[in-house]
């Protein structure tokens, strides 16, 4: 009998990002992780954001981001020139000072959830960050949700439904803190094929060997 070679599969490698909408290394790291795809043409990847709260205290809103962070770390203006040249070089043209206020994220992530079934998240997740650190708009606000919402699939009527539900809010608090449980203390946190995960805002060249390494 003659022997069968099997066919490669085609199954999408999966790619999970744990990730905040406002936290810019998260912004960087998404690039980095589409630049190391890019290069890689014939890898097929389902690409799929988990939400994570860098500060779920964040009152409703919001707070001077720079107040914040001088209790934090002191003065933040050379943290911020640090985080936007990183941008720089993954092409990001990220400006702090159009980024004013630190806001919440529980509803922007309840929105990108429900993506995940229309097939849009990908896209709405690249226009939350870019509202927020490229356009220094507030992605807690209900009618900048709503616009971005209805780019994506999303009825004025089913977002509105969507981001005024407790249940729906309380499951992205309970992703959230699963993420946590898990051991995450820090994002971006990719997990690729479900078996390599990648912490931080790696160069592209890491998340590319990681990629090759998944689909072996």
């Amino acid at each position: 009998m003659a022997s069968v070679t099997a066919e490669p599969s085609s199954r999408p490698l999966s790619i999970e990002i744990v990730s905040d909408f406002a936290c810019p290394w998260c912004l960087i790291g998404t690039r980095r992780l589409e630049i190391a795809l890019a290069s890689l043409p014939d890898v097929a990847a389902s690409w799929t954001y988990r939400p994570f709260l860098l500060d779920p205290s964040t009152p409703a809103e919001g707070v001077d981001l720079r107040d914040r962070l001088r209790r934090k770390y002191g003065d933040p203006e050379p943290l911020f020139r640090r985080v936007e040249t990183a941008a720089k070089e993954s092409g990001i043209a990220l400006d702090f000072d159009k980024v004013r206020r630190g806001v919440p994220t529980l509803r922007a992530h309840t929105l990108s959830r429900l993506a995940i079934d229309k097939g849009t998240q990908r896209a709405l997740a690249r226009d939350l960050f870019d509202a927020y650190f490229l356009e220094g708009r507030d992605i807690s606000a209900m009618d900048v949700l709503l616009e971005l919402a209805q780019r994506h699939g999303f009825s004025r009527d089913e977002t509105l439904e969507a981001l005024e539900s407790p249940s729906e809010l309380d499951q992205t608090r309970e992703e959230a803190r699963a993420a946590a449980e898990a051991g995450i203390t820090g994002v971006p946190f990719v997990v690729i094929d479900q078996r390599f995960a990648v912490p931080g805002a790696q160069a592209p060249e890491m998340f590319r060997r990681a990629i090759e390494r998944a689909r072996g």
